[in-house]
């Protein structure tokens, strides 16, 4: 085990470490607000062949590196590589995101084997091989993957916006959710696991469709798949910190940060720090939470916005990030600034 000195200053505050100042990194840091993202795009017909590219995928992963000095890069991909790698058609409608072959009018969901997914999904590994490979000092390396309820959203409704064709499932065709959900948890455990024995220094589980559920059906879509989804990680040989971001969750992150066994929060833009610090076990560290819309305005309200996150999470281990990803509205110049504020400058 490398001295704490030496870990990355994002695994430090991972372990329980209090930093000043905190590391940062930023959910979509490599994307749309970067000209040089734009046009690196351009070279994959489609968004899925992008992520399937090892040569692309790393390059999208260094750009912002280049530009500013953050403490972690985070594997490009997307959640929904997972669904593809099972069988279901998955493509995305440029101007309108995702849509999927949808599950829901089947009267048979047919899925694919986990084992046979993650031999599809190779090109993501050795994009994090190469990632891993020529990442600076001192930066970490974030894995990731969709919550096994995001996840199964999308499939169930073919898209993403409003969820309540997916919700009415859960009443509807609860045995159905349930074998759905328990795919999603050994796939997706079997993923995070590829992308660790690569080079992965830590995840994160972005569960952003955990708004707008009731307790029992929160229990039973979003903390037991996670609890599940952790548990086989570690069992699996898995030691490396796992970030939940179950985002939307309002009150419910009580269960969520106490109940499924991950080493860290993700605290979403709605969510007061003073609340997660309430409810979370005492010494977890805490991701967030800066609104993206201050990264598109810049100027009086990001620097204010920006103190205030960084005295608000003051009293514990805390990794800089927005409440939710970057918009492709944002400008470099404003992230610039907001890593300079966080960094100390005047």
């Amino acid at each position: 085990m490398a001295h704490r000195e030496s870990l990355p200053a994002l695994l430090r505050v991972l372990n329980g470490e209090r930093l000043d100042p905190p590391p940062i990194w930023i959910m979509r840091q490599a994307g749309r607000y970067l000209p040089e993202y734009r046009e690196l795009r351009t070279r994959a017909k489609t968004f899925l062949e992008f992520c399937y590219s090892p040569a692309l995928a790393t390059e999208a992963v260094m750009q912002p590196l280049r530009r500013f000095p953050l403490d972690a890069a985070i594997l490009f991909s997307d959640i929904l590589v997972v669904p593809d790698a099972l069988g279901q058609k998955v493509w995305f409608v440029e101007g309108e995101g995702p849509r999927l072959e949808p599950l829901l009018p089947l009267t048979e969901w047919k899925l694919g084997e986990p084992e046979k997914a993650i031999q599809r999904l190779a090109p993501v590994y050795e994009a994090v091989e190469r990632i891993k490979a020529g990442l600076p000092d001192g930066v970490a390396l974030i894995g990731f993957a969709g919550g096994p309820w995001t996840v199964a959203t999308y499939m169930l409704q073919g898209r993403g916006g409003d969820k309540d064709e997916a919700r009415l499932a859960i009443y509807q065709r609860p045995n159905d959710i349930d074998a759905l959900l328990d795919v999603l948890v050994e796939t997706t455990a079997q993923h995070l696991a590829a992308q660790v024995k690569a080079g992965a220094d830590c995840l994160q589980v972005f569960e952003s469709w955990a708004e707008g559920l009731p307790p029992l059906a929160f229990q039973h879509v979003i903390i037991e798949p996670t609890r599940k989804l952790v548990a086989r990680l570690r069992s699996l040989g898995v030691t490396v910190p796992i970030i939940g971001f179950p985002r939307g969750a309002g009150a419910q992150i009580a269960a969520y940060a106490n109940e499924t066994g991950v080493n860290a929060l993700g605290v979403d833009t709605q969510t007061p720090a003073d609340y997660a610090f309430e409810v979370t076990p005492e010494g977890m560290a805490l991701q967030g939470n800066l609104d993206p819309q201050t990264l598109v305005v810049g100027g009086e309200a990001l620097e204010r916005a920006a103190r205030d996150v960084l005295i608000a999470f003051k009293g514990a281990p805390h990794i800089f990030n927005l409440g939710h990803g970057i918009t492709p509205q944002a400008s470099p110049e404003n992230v610039a600034r907001l890593v300079e504020i966080v960094k100390g400058g005047a």
